[in-house]
C-alpha cells in the first residue's frame, strides 16, 4: 500500500512525496519520492533519505534551503529535516520526543519564524486517550531550538496542515465531535469524525467550521489564493454519519471545497453548507 501523498515544487520540478505501508493497520514505513517537469509524466519512486522518516509536506522560504516536517513510528519522535534537492534530508532538529509524536506540519510565518503542528497520540488504542491532543510549537531562525507554545485538547490533528493567510495561520485536518470516557478519549476509532478547518492562536487551535464530512475522513490538502482557502480531503459519504471505524470499512471519494477568507471564530457555523461552496 501506499499513501499520504504531499506535492512541492522544488528546482523547478514538481516532487510528490509518499509514504509505503506494511498493513490495513496502518504503518508506513518509509517515504519515497517521484519528480516531473509537467505535472504528467513522472519519475519512477525512489526512496528518501535517510530511511525511516516519514516526511511531511516541505516548505521553503527562498527556494534554495527546504524543510519538511518528519516523524518516526517506532520512535515516538518528531523532526526536522533540511535539504537543497528535495531527495536527500539532514535531520536538522528535534521538535518533540516522546508522547508518540506522529504526524507534523510546518509553516513560515510573516515576521520569518517557524509554526509547527504535532499529533500527540499519548498512549493511543482504539478507545483514544484523555491525554491525546495537538502540540503548537514555534522556532527562530535557524530553527535549531523549538519552543513549546502549548498542548491543545481541542482535537488530535490526524494529517495536519498549515496555511498562512497574511497574519493568520489556519490549521486543518481531523476532529472528533464527541470526547468522553471511556470509549470516547481523543482519537478513538468508535467517535465520529470530520474535516475541520482551525485557527492558530498562541497555543491553542480554535475551531472554526467543519467541512462536510464523516466517517473515515481528513488528511487535507489547501492553499489561499486571492482571498479564498481551497481544501481537498477525502471523506465517507457526508450524509451519513458512521463512527471512525465503521468507515474505514466504506468507500470514501476526494471532496473539494472552497471557503472565503479570513473565517471569523464568531461568525463560523457548525453546519457551514451554505458558507462552503462544494464541488465533486
Amino acid at each position: 500500500d501506499i499513501r499520504d501523498p504531499k506535492l512541492a515544487v522544488i528546482k523547478k520540478q514538481l516532487v510528490v512525496y509518499a509514504l509505503l505501508n506494511k498493513r490495513f493497520d496502518p504503518e508506513p514505513y518509509k517515504t519515497v519520492s517521484a519528480h516531473s517537469n509537467d505535472g504528467m509524466t513522472w519519475s519512477p519512486f525512489a526512496d528518501v533519505t535517510p530511511t525511516g522518516w516519514l516526511l511531511g509536506c516541505p516548505v521553503s522560504a527562498d527556494n534554495a534551503i527546504w524543510f519538511a516536517p518528519a516523524h518516526r513510528i517506532d520512535h515516538g519522535t518528531a523532526a526536522l529535516l533540511r535539504s537543497t534537492d528535495g531527495v536527500t534530508w539532514d535531520v536538522h532538529a528535534s521538535i518533540h520526543a516522546g508522547d508518540r509524536a506522529d504526524e507534523t506540519a510546518v509553516q513560515f510565518l510573516a515576521d520569518g519564524r517557524m509554526l509547527a503542528v504535532t499529533r500527540l497520540e499519548a498512549d493511543g488504542g482504539i478507545f483514544g486517550n484523555a491525554e491525546a491532543g495537538t502540540l503548537i510549537s514555534m522556532a527562530e531562525f535557524p530553527f535549531t531550538k523549538w519552543t513549546q507554545l502549548g498542548w491543545s485538547k481541542v482535537t488530535r490533528l490526524d494529517g495536519p496542515t498549515l496555511v498562512r493567510d497574511g497574519e493568520r495561520v489556519y490549521a486543518l485536518g481531523r476532529r472528533q465531535v464527541k470526547v468522553a470516557r471511556p470509549l470516547l478519549g481523543q482519537g478513538s476509532a468508535l467517535g465520529q469524525k470530520r474535516s475541520a478547518l482551525f485557527v492558530v492562536e498562541g497555543g491553542e487551535l480554535v475551531h472554526l467550521v467543519d467541512f462536510p464530512s464523516a466517517g473515515d475522513t481528513s488528511y487535507p490538502g489547501a492553499v489561499s489564493v486571492d482571498g479564498k482557502m481551497f481544501v481537498s480531503y477525502y471523506t465517507n459519504d457526508p450524509r451519513r454519519d458512521p463512527s471512525w471505524l465503521v468507515g474505514m470499512l466504506m468507500p470514501t471519494k476526494i471532496q473539494m471545497a472552497m471557503i472565503n477568507l479570513p473565517v471569523i471564530a464568531s461568525e463560523a457555523k457548525q453546519s457551514p453548507r451554505e458558507e462552503i461552496e462544494e464541488t465533486k
